[in-house]
C-alpha cells in the first residue's frame, strides 16, 4: 500500500523535470541527431518518451552514500553521436542549477539540497512524506 502523499510527491517531481527537459530542449535540441527509434519533440504525450532529453530521477536507499537516501538525477541524451565531455557536464550542470532553482518551488518548505554523489547528483534532505 502506498502512502497517500507519494502520488502528489511523484507528480510534483514528474513536473519539475518536465520542465527542465523544455528547457533543455530549446537550449540544446537539434545539437545532435536523435536515435533512428526516438520521436522528435513534442510528438508524443510524455517529453521523457520524445527529443534530445529523458531528465528524471531514481530513488536509492543511500546504502555507503556520504549523503544517505535521495534521488540520483539521470540526464540521458537520446543521440548515438558521441557528446563532448565539456558538454555533458556543462548540461549536468545546468540541470543541478536548474533543481537549485526549481525544488522549492514545487516542494514548499522543505529542506532539499541537490549535490554531487559519486558521478551523479543527488535530490537529498528531508523526504518525508509527513502523516497519513
Amino acid at each position: 500500500m502506498y502512502h497517500p502523499k507519494t502520488n502528489e510527491w511523484d507528480e510534483a517531481m514528474k513536473a519539475v523535470f518536465d520542465r527542465i527537459d523544455a528547457l533543455l530542449e530549446d537550449r540544446y535540441g537539434g545539437s545532435w541527431r536523435l536515435r533512428r527509434n526516438r520521436p522528435e519533440r513534442g510528438t508524443t504525450a510524455n517529453p521523457e518518451a520524445d527529443g534530445l532529453f529523458n531528465v528524471g530521477v531514481f530513488f536509492t536507499p543511500g546504502y555507503g552514500s556520504r549523503l544517505g537516501r535521495g534521488y540520483l538525477v539521470e540526464v540521458v541524451l537520446a543521440t548515438e553521436e558521441a557528446v563532448p565531455a565539456r558538454k555533458r557536464d556543462e548540461i549536468e550542470s545546468l540541470v543541478r542549477d536548474l533543481l537549485v532553482e526549481y525544488l522549492p518551488e514545487y516542494f514548499p518548505g522543505r529542506n532539499l539540497s541537490v549535490d554531487r554523489d559519486g558521478s551523479m547528483y543527488k535530490i537529498h534532505g528531508d523526504l518525508g512524506l509527513g502523516r497519513a
